[in-house]
């Protein structure tokens, strides 16, 4: 199974840190995380563009890092 046909059918859930201006826009999966044992993540702008497919300790750093970050 490819990964556009793991992710096709999912709820995408827009990250609080993306603002509505168009910038910094990032959407995860996370009930994709049951069928796939990944976290898929993709740029909101680019809905059918490459999805970035992370596994639980990669997704919690991930997370991490972003609460920690002092973001503009």
């Amino acid at each position: 199974m490819s990964i556009s046909q793991e992710t096709s059918h999912v709820e995408w859930i827009k990250s609080s840190y993306s603002n509505t201006d168009g910038g910094n826009c990032v959407e995860y999966a996370p009930a994709a995380l049951t069928s796939t044992g990944r976290i898929p993540v993709r740029d909101s702008k680019m809905p059918t563009g490459p999805v970035l497919m992370l596994n639980p300790a990669a997704w919690t750093g991930l997370v991490t890092l972003a609460a920690e970050t002092d973001l503009p």
